[in-house]
């Protein structure tokens, strides 16, 4: 039994001396509890509404203020045309459209009829059938409450739906842009990093070092491989996207691909950088999976809402790739939108790849120890 303690002990130490292990161990679980908790939500939250009514009524204030004074929706901007709304929402500005039917005043006061539209963002079809449903529960419970107007039937007020971008509302339209930073983040960072990290970890590192090539066009070499592999991966993806699942690249193809590509290079960066960092492929799997694949997954609007998470994990989802990526390629692939209205996400992803490359060059070790 005091020898088992005694080993016991020597454990204790070991695990004591790895200031990473203990990290490790002690954060993850926190960092998990943490996200989970509060990123993992489907509910809508902040969801900015436009109203779009060419005559003042009361009913349609009545509805108004009913949705503005729910905890799911904050006006965008207001006394905004239909042609207005509908380039806002193009641009991001705002994911509903409460758009009131031209003589809705007019059918209101003589026959209690009129019709009201319902426009929202199908891109992301989940998070579209949330809003539509709390917005119709909405607009019903207030007629209701107003003269006793029945819905559906002779003197009625008709309320459509439509969702941009995803009539159908298929969900490979949220998912492939998703799957396509996934794919690109783990095929480039991850691969690469643990392809150097294993060169140094069986000592060939050194005898690359010492041989009449540059050190830079050793790390090169490293990457062009896995560079040409997500090439084929990216063709692969919308090849299959776009024959099999159905999800047609409606903008630019070419600025597409070159979006992608810049995300690749973010990427290889990324992993060149965990590369000048650890020395063991065991050490570069945990930052790999803690840092590229979890916050690529959960912070990235990949599967759950930004806008549904708190402002803290709002501000960190800035500093994930795949964030920037996702968000461009769903406006050039689902929206349709012009290169313009992704410089935004270019300007994030050029300035991640400079950073990312310009420490890892600088942390990486030319010279033998």
């Amino acid at each position: 039994m005091k020898q088992f303690l005694v080993f016991v002990r020597k454990e204790f130490l070991h695990i004591s001396r790895d200031v990473r292990t203990i990290l490790i161990l002690l954060l993850m679980p926190v960092v998990q509890i943490i996200l989970f908790g509060f990123a993992l939500s489907n509910e809508i939250q902040d969801v900015k509404v436009l109203f779009v009514s060419n005559e003042p009524n009361d009913v349609a204030a009545s509805i108004n203020y009913r949705i503005l004074s729910s905890d799911y929706f904050i006006p965008a901007q207001s006394r905004v045309s239909a042609t207005e709304a509908e380039s806002l929402m193009k641009s991001g500005g705002a994911s509903l459209i409460v758009n009131y039917s031209r003589n809705f005043s007019e059918l209101m006061g003589k026959e209690g009829t009129g019709q009201i539209e319902l426009i929202a963002d199908g891109s992301d079809p989940n998070m579209a059938s949330s809003i539509l449903l709390y917005t119709s529960a909405i607009i019903t419970e207030t007629l209701a409450d107003k003269a006793s107007m029945p819905i559906g039937g002779q003197g009625i007020v008709s309320v459509s739906t439509e969702l941009l971008y995803n009539p159908q509302m298929k969900s490979s339209y949220n998912f492939v842009p998703g799957v396509m930073g996934l794919i690109l983040m783990i095929i480039c960072a991850m691969m690469t990093s643990i392809s150097i990290v294993r060169e140094k970890e069986t000592g060939t590192m050194e005898i690359l070092l010492v041989s009449p090539v540059k050190p830079m066009f050793i790390i090169l070499s490293k990457s062009v491989p896995y560079f040409l592999l997500s090439v084929i991966n990216l063709a692969t993806i919308l090849l299959l996207s776009v024959f099999v699942l159905g999800v047609p690249v409606t903008g630019s193809l070419f600025w597409l691909v070159v979006v992608s590509f810049l995300f690749i290079f973010v990427s290889l960066s990324l992993g060149l950088l965990i590369s000048s960092i650890t020395n063991t492929q065991v050490a570069a799997m945990l930052i790999s999976g803690l840092a590229l694949m979890m916050p690529a997954m959960l912070l990235s609007g990949m599967i759950f809402p930004i806008s549904n998470m708190p402002q803290v994990l709002q501000y960190i989802t800035k500093f994930v790739p795949a964030t920037w990526y996702i968000g461009a390629v769903k406006k050039l692939m689902i929206q349709g939108l012009p290169l313009s209205s992704v410089v935004t996400e270019i300007g994030a992803l050029v300035t991640m790849a400079v950073v990312f490359l310009a420490i890892s060059l600088k942390k990486f070790k030319y010279r033998l120890e």
